[in-house]
C-alpha cells in the first residue's frame, strides 16, 4: 500500500487549479504526506492569496515564497524547514518558464536572455534546490521533476524549452549519481500535454492535445491527477529501486513512431 505517513514534502510550482503541481500535491496528502508549500511572489500578493486559498484544504505545515532566480528566498525557504521540520524526505520540483515569444516560430531567434532565462529557471533550479535540499535528507528521500517528450524529439514551437527539457533529463542523471550514496532517489516525469498556465504559452497546444487524442494508444491525454500518483509511487518505498529515470505518462504517446 502506498503510505507516506511521516514523510516531509515540499511541493514547488503551484499557480493554479490545473497545474501538474496541484495534482501531485493533492496525491501526496492523500497518502498521508506532511506538506510544505512554495509559490512565486508578485507585488501585490495576488498568487500568495491565490495558492493559499487553493491549498487550504490540504492543511499545509509550511507557506512560503520562493522565486528560484533568488538566492536568499532559496536559502531562506530550507532554513525553515530545517528549523521547523528538521528533515526533509521529499522535493516535488515543478518549475519552467520560456518567454512566449521564444515558444513560436524560428527556433534560431531565440534570444540569448530568453534562453538564459528559460535555463536558469527550468533546469538550474533543480540543481540549486536539490543542492539546497541534501544536507536536509537525513534518512534518504525523494526528488521529482517533471520533464516532456519535447526534450527528446523535436516538438513544433517548444524550441528553447526543448533544450531546456533535455539539460533537466541530464542534471536528473548526475543529480542521482551524486545523491545515491545517501539514499536519496532523483527521477522525472515526462508527462503528455496538459493545458495549464505554463503550457499555454506554447504556441499550437491545443493541436499539441488534440494531436495525442487521437493518436496515443489509450485515445486520450492524461490529468493531473494520473501525473499526481506516479509522483506519489515514486516518492514511496514502492519505487525504492528506482532512481535516474525518467517515467513517460502520457498515455503511451512516446511508443508511437507517427
Amino acid at each position: 500500500m502506498l503510505d507516506l505517513t511521516g514523510k516531509n514534502a515540499l511541493v514547488t510550482g503551484i499557480a493554479n487549479n490545473r497545474s501538474i503541481a496541484w495534482g501531485i500535491a493533492q496525491q501526496l496528502h492523500k497518502a498521508g504526506a506532511n506538506l510544505g508549500i512554495t509559490y512565486l511572489p508578485d507585488e501585490r500578493g495576488k498568487m500568495e492569496k491565490k495558492v493559499a486559498e487553493l491549498v487550504e484544504p490540504l492543511t499545509p505545515s509550511l507557506f512560503v515564497p520562493c522565486n528560484v532566480q533568488n538566492d536568499q528566498q532559496i536559502q531562506s525557504t530550507f532554513e525553515l524547514i530545517r528549523d521547523k521540520w528538521d528533515k526533509l524526505d521529499i522535493l516535488i520540483h515543478c518549475l519552467a518558464f520560456a518567454n512566449k515569444e521564444d515558444l513560436t516560430g524560428d527556433f534560431s531567434k531565440t534570444s540569448r536572455s530568453g534562453f538564459n532565462q528559460a535555463l536558469e529557471i527550468s533546469t538550474y533550479s533543480l540543481i540549486q534546490i536539490s543542492g539546497a535540499a541534501k544536507p536536509l535528507m537525513t534518512q534518504g528521500g525523494s526528488i521529482v521533476t517533471l520533464t516532456y517528450l519535447g526534450g527528446v524529439r523535436v516538438v513544433p514551437n517548444y524550441n528553447v524549452m526543448g533544450v531546456a527539457k533535455a539539460a533537466l533529463e541530464m542534471s536528473v542523471r548526475y543529480l542521482a549519481t551524486e545523491l545515491g550514496p545517501q539514499n536519496i532517489r532523483v527521477n522525472a516525469i515526462s508527462a503528455g500535454p496538459i493545458r495549464t498556465l505554463a503550457s499555454s504559452a506554447v504556441g499550437g497546444i491545443l493541436d499539441m492535445i488534440h494531436h495525442v487524442e487521437e493518436v496515443a494508444p489509450l485515445r486520450r491525454t492524461v490529468t493531473q491527477l494520473e501525473v499526481g500518483n506516479t509522483a506519489a509511487f515514486l516518492c514511496s518505498d514502492l519505487a525504492s529501486g528506482i532512481t535516474g529515470q525518467t517515467l513517460y505518462v502520457d498515455a503511451g504517446y512516446e511508443i508511437m513512431g507517427m
